[in-house]
């Protein structure tokens, strides 16, 4: 659905009118399922999205801006396959069936097409299908024969007034506060969010009738990465959202620095050698194998509710994980079109062939035989996981950059399984240090 055709959605927004905020806004199912399947979207998605937006704000998410384009920027030929690039750049949706039935679509890809290698292997036990072009297939043709579905085979279908909506139930209503909290509508509800912000007399709010359309969903999408109130920044224009700055990267991921022990059973963990500062306590740079390169490229395949399950309630970034505990507290039987729907948004899964054979985090989807990147070969990933293939003349031109001294330098060897997976993951996404925070630094409660 191009921009031209999409219809916009009406929203009622009750408005602050001396502070110039948006204090909630009631919606139908239309806006509510856009809204909540930016928690389907993979990373790799997201920052393709905002990025070719040129909308403001600016948003940074940690260092997966970096690996994103470390990743496009590596040479075709360090990756098993020129379908496996692809799969990390425009990674596909486990719930893209649901989310082509939203009113308001952002996902900019193309109807889905599907790659054989050859009729022949019908007739065996090897895969038959590819999403992408110029995936090897078992029989080690590769999948180049392309059958596009027309516009007719995945066209909508006319539903009645019961089978509205796309997770949750048609013709439910609900309001959404500032900072994307969704609640059931009712009266009660609106005099609690008035109340929360001190706001009893009506003479100070106004009523606004706003219609939005997708520039407006993506520029909600990127203002709920970095802000406190995105419904105010996207629907009164103000885009002011701002860019992550290192005071918010560095105020709850770590305690105090250790050193990494010798562990007994390092059997089926990735070995990764750290250069650590020893009187900065980072680290920067470290040395890797293409299983450690395929752990950290992985992350952009990975849903974003995912990453938000993972950080546990007690940490927020942006306004995501308002909505996303608002969604975990709404009726199943009430408010969704089933539990497999509310599970889509709180725990989503793996798009069908993305997940790898001994990938430490475990997310859920059938695994595929090996990684994304051709090994063996070992690769140089900086502490914000800009990756590049090794080279000891770079390295020595980072150290400098760094203004490390030789002289002031250690080797650790960490062992990444999936407890040690799981903070990088999560720092990752809200820090700039991704190694030294996960690897360096004691974890905070939400990674225990």
């Amino acid at each position: 659905m191009s921009k031209e055709e999409a219809k916009a959605i009406s929203l009622k927004a009750l408005v602050d009118k001396e502070n110039n905020r948006v204090i909630f806004v009631e919606s139908d199912e239309d806006f509510t399922d856009v809204l909540l399947s930016f928690l389907t979207m993979p990373m790799g998605t997201i920052i393709r999205l905002i990025s070719n937006h040129n909308q403001p704000p600016t948003v940074g998410m940690g260092c997966m801006n970096n690996l994103y384009e470390s990743i496009k920027n590596l040479d075709m030929q360090r990756f098993r396959t020129e379908a496996c690039k692809t799969m990390l750049l425009c990674p596909r949706n486990g719930a893209a069936p649901q989310n082509k039935r939203l009113q308001l679509q952002i996902d900019d890809g193309e109807l889905p097409s599907y790659f054989l290698c050859d009729t022949n292997c019908t007739f065996c036990g090897h895969k038959l299908l590819s999403l992408y072009p110029n995936a090897v297939c078992e029989c080690g043709r590769l999948m180049d024969m392309m059958i596009k579905l027309s516009e007719n085979t995945v066209k909508k279908l006319v539903f009645d007034a019961r089978d509205r909506g796309v997770f949750v139930k048609g013709l439910a209503q609900f309001i959404i506060s500032d900072e994307l909290q969704v609640k059931p509508s009712s009266t009660e509800a609106s005099l609690s969010l008035l109340s929360k912000i001190g706001l009893m007399d009506c003479s100070a709010i106004e009523e606004y009738n706003i219609d939005i359309g997708v520039d407006e969903v993506l520029t909600l999408l990127k203002c709920s990465l970095v802000s406190k109130k995105p419904l105010t920044e996207t629907l009164l224009k103000q885009n002011s959202a701002p860019k992550f700055g290192k005071e918010d990267f560095d105020r709850n991921i770590y305690v105090k620095s250790t050193v990494e022990e010798p562990e007994s059973n390092v059997d089926g963990k990735i070995h990764v050698k750290l250069i650590v500062s020893k009187s900065k306590k980072m680290v920067c740079y470290a040395e890797a194998s293409e299983e450690f390169v395929d752990l950290v490229s992985s992350f952009l395949t990975f849903p974003l509710g995912y990453i938000i399950k993972e950080m546990r309630s007690d940490f927020s970034i942006g306004s995501l994980t308002h909505m996303y505990n608002g969604v975990q507290d709404l009726d199943v039987e009430k408010y969704f079109k089933s539990n497999e729907h509310k599970e889509m948004l709180i725990n989503p899964k793996l798009a069908p062939d993305f997940s790898y054979e001994n990938n430490p985090l475990g997310i859920e989807e059938e695994a595929t035989k090996g990684g994304f990147v051709a090994g063996p070969a070992m690769f140089t990933v900086t502490d914000n996981l800009i990756i590049t293939p090794i080279s000891p003349v770079q390295s020595l031109s980072l150290l400098n950059n760094l203004k490390v001294p030789f002289s002031d330098i250690e080797e650790r060897v960490v062992h990444v399984g999936s407890e040690k997976a799981l903070r990088l993951l999560v720092a990752s996404f809200v820090s700039e240090s991704a190694l030294t925070n996960a690897f360096l630094k004691e974890p905070n409660s939400y990674f225990s």
